[in-house]
Parts: structure tokens; sequence; C-alpha cells
């Protein structure tokens, strides 16, 4: 039975028994009455943060298993707001007199401390959301694949990629499996938990002949679908790794220069990402550090771009039924026709900027406090073909694969290009490497004329203040009118 009104001398003497082997509303007793100690002290905010994890890696290189990682992680974390200011605590002990230890840390941090003579009333918590028992998740962990199967499968991919491959020099396979459980307590009344699942697996070969040297790399991701390694085509997976590779091993260097670009769909959208996505992010807002800051309601794009990011996307890497501070999933226009509509936001970034916020703030695990954080972010379809874009261009550069690259804080970026083609009257002509894409993401964006209407989307990471998360990226192809190339 709940307790209304407690004293400092009567939560002494309580010993809680919360189940330990599972997040449920054996919880919802404990939290309330640590969230109503919070604001007896004079906090204006507090929320607890529960998670545990279940976490798998193998490593595969020319066919010998290297390195087989498992982690088993168990935390919670406490974020206490007092006027606009913030503190963020974390332990690995999750009994009661381990989380009342770090809420009194946080406090103290803000020089508020527990008064034995105060009268504590506990917060009312909402009926416990329990989005794993929604969609049926308690049964996700033992219907993944072991580790002994996802490393027979791993092991099939690399070999394909050893079969597969001319003038091969190394192969790569690398596969994991994330299982996390948690649960968010606020001091607001809300009281959610959710199980989720990441699997991923990446390949890469390294190629040479003679003074000839190239390395293509492909990732796959998921979320929710227990059964991911067991549908890879590992085949196809690697026949694809052999034709980038084999494509450009003894491609002709591009010369730099100004050209109009066409990006290719799927993770061609790590530009947008990169480049721009971060601007538009309320941490970016809060330190001032984005070009879009007060450009809401205003052009930022060409009128042909529409951008999107999706809380939820069937089997998106990025994709979440709440965030992490028990907000749930929505979805959220970012740009449409060019015009800038709306900022990802946070409980941190609304305070700051008073943004709307939009279940985007997100975490690596228990140690970080969340931020606003994307989720499955992509440029729109449009009306145009292929065909269209390709028959605009008398001289240019196809993207057809993206490496890796950086990207300043006011949007700054170079990106490598794994494989490039030249664009020639509207053809595409011979493969080129050594590309590299720089510019601006303000410039660029405006010089995004022409999208594609064969949008697809891609996993990846992305590393940010609160660690680093799972993300989709996307777009279908799409011309940027002109940007700058470096190469010979």
């Amino acid at each position: 039975m709940m307790r209304n009104i407690l004293s400092m001398e009567n939560i002494s003497q309580i010993n809680y028994s919360m189940q330990t082997a599972i997040f449920d509303n054996s919880w919802r007793e404990p939290l309330s009455l640590l969230l109503g100690l919070g604001r007896a002290a004079g906090a204006d905010f507090i929320e607890f943060f529960l998670q545990r994890g279940n976490y798998v890696s193998s490593l595969i290189e020319n066919s010998k298993v290297t390195a087989i990682t498992p982690s088993l992680s168990l935390g919670a974390g406490v974020r206490v707001f007092k006027g606009k200011e913030d503190c963020y605590v974390s332990t690995n002990d999750i009994s009661f007199n381990g989380l009342k230890v770090i809420l009194e840390k946080a406090l103290n941090i803000h020089s508020l401390n527990l008064s034995h003579n105060r009268i504590i009333s506990e917060i009312n918590l909402e009926p416990l959301r329990d989005y794993a028992e929604i969609k049926q998740k308690s049964k996700w962990l033992s219907h993944c694949s072991s580790v002994s199967e996802m490393c027979e499968i791993i092991l099939k991919l690399n070999s394909a990629q050893q079969n597969s491959t001319r003038s091969l020099q190394s192969a790569t396979t690398n596969g994991f499996r994330d299982w996390q459980e948690v649960m968010v307590a606020s001091s607001e009344g809300v009281f959610a938990k959710d199980i989720r699942l990441n699997q991923s697996i990446s390949a890469q070969v390294f190629c040479e002949d003679g003074a000839h040297r190239t390395s293509s790399h492909s990732r796959l991701g998921d979320a929710s679908n227990p059964d991911f390694f067991r549908k890879l085509n590992t085949q196809e997976i690697a026949e694809k790794l052999s034709e980038t590779a084999g494509n450009m091993l003894h491609a002709d260097f591009v010369s730099s220069g100004n050209y109009p670009v066409i990006l290719a769909n799927q993770f061609g959208g790590v530009i947008f990402h990169e480049a721009c996505g971060h601007l538009l992010e309320t941490t970016a807002v809060q330190r001032n550090s984005t070009p879009f800051a007060d450009k809401k309601g205003k052009m930022i794009a060409h009128e042909n771009l529409t951008a999107w990011d999706e809380g939820s996307w069937e089997n998106g890497f990025g994709s979440i039924e709440m965030d992490d501070e028990g907000m749930p999933a929505q979805r959220t226009l970012l740009i449409e026709n060019g015009v800038l509509r709306n900022f990802l936001c946070d409980r941190t970034g609304n305070l700051l900027t008073g943004h709307p916020r939009t279940g985007s703030g997100r975490r690596q695990n228990y140690t970080f406090a969340p931020a606003s954080r994307m989720r499955n972010t992509y440029i729109a379809p449009g009306k145009f073909t292929q065909e269209e874009m390709f028959s605009s261009i008398d001289k240019g550069i196809y993207c057809k694969k993206l490496g890796g690259g950086s990207v300043g804080s006011t949007g700054d970026f170079n990106f490598g290009v794994e494989e490039a083609w030249l664009i020639e009257n509207g053809k595409i002509t011979k493969p080129v490497k050594g590309a590299t894409l720089i510019g601006q993401a303000p410039e660029v964006m405006q010089r995004i004329s022409m999208s594609g209407n064969d949008l697809e989307i891609s996993a990846g990471f992305c590393g940010s203040v609160s660690g680093s998360i799972y993300v989709t990226v996307g777009q279908p192809h799409i011309k940027v009118d002109s940007i700058t190339v470096g190469g010979r």
C-alpha cells in the first residue's frame, strides 16, 4: 500500500525488496519515495533512469575468430534540476540505498540537502507504461542467435568476402547484439519501461595489386528483430563489397574542383545527418553553435528539400518506442520545402530554448545524462528519377558510396567517397578514386536542387555529448548543384 506522508526517521527504517531481475511495478513505491525526497529537498525536477544490458560481439579476421566480447551491465542514474541548472550522477548499485546515495550527491551539487524534520510526500506515478509488454519483447533475448550461431554466420560472410574479392589482402567481419531493458521515473509522474534490441554486422575488404590499393566497407543494422543474423544474405553482402573494391582498385584519381554531384541513396544521407542534423539539435542551439538557431520558419534549404526525423521506423536502427526521458516516440518534421519547421528537443533543450520536446532525449547508457539526439533521420523522397538527375549534368561526380568524414561544430565538413564515378554528358562513364566532398552545411543545403523517388535507409552510429547511440540515415538520390571535390 502506498504511503502518502513520511518523515526522514521513518524512511531510514524502510527495507524495500525491488525485483532486481526485471524492471516491473515493484519499483513504483521506492522510486516514488526517492522522487518525493528530492522534491522535499527543494529540487524542481528529478528523474531516475535504470538500465540492464546484455551485449556480445564477435570479430572475424581472415577466417579466424580473433575476439568475442561479452558484457553484462546494470546501473542507474539520477538527474536533478534546480532552476535552469541540472546535474547527473550514476551508480551500478541499484538498491534503494544505492539510489538514495546518488540522489543525495546530486542534491548536494545544487547545495540542497535532506532535512530530518521535513515531511516527505511520495510522487504519484502514472500506471506503468510497459512497451515491452505491449510488443511482447520479453522473449526477444532468448530468441536471438547464440554466440556460436552468430560466429558461424559471421564466419560464413567472411569466407564469402574472401571468395568473391580479387586482389584481396585481408577480410574483416564484425557483428554484435545489444539488448537493453530500461526504466524511467520522474517527479512529473512519468513511469515507463521498454526493452530494446539492436543488432548489426559490418564487413570490410582491403585489396592490393602492386601500387594500387583500395578498401570497401558495408554495415547492416536492425532494431527489434531477433532473427536478424539468421536472415542475412551473406553472399549478396560479399558480392557488393567485391564489386565496389573491384571498381575502385585501378580507377584513376579524380581531379579536384567544383562539380555538380549526385549523392546515392541510403548511406548518402550521412552528410545530411552530420552536416545539418546535428545543427538542428537543441544542444547546438544551447551552445549558440548552429547557424540555424534563429531560422525557425525561414528558408534554410532549397525548396525541393524536405527532411524528417522518425522516432519509430519498422526495424530502423535508430528506432525507439520511448526516449530516455520516458516520452513516447514521435515523427518530427525538420524541414518542409526548404523551410525550417522544428528542432530536435529534449527536456533541457525545452527549458533553455523554449522549443517543444520531440521525444529525442537519448543516451548511450545509464552513465550519461540524456541530450537531444537524432533517431531515424532522412531526406524525404522527391519527384525526380535518377535518369532526370543524371541527364541534367554535363560534367560531374556520382558519389555512389560515401566513406568516413569529419564535421565542425558550425557545419563545415569533409567526407571521403569510397566509390565515385565520373558523369559526362548525362551518363556515368568511368570510376574515379580519391574524392573528398568539402563544404559548409548552410551553403550545401541551398544547392540540393533535386530529390529522387528512391528513398532508402542505412544503419549508423552517432557520437555526441550523451555518448554513442544507434541511428538511421537515409535519403533518395539527390543532386547538389555545386560542391568542392578534393582530389589530385
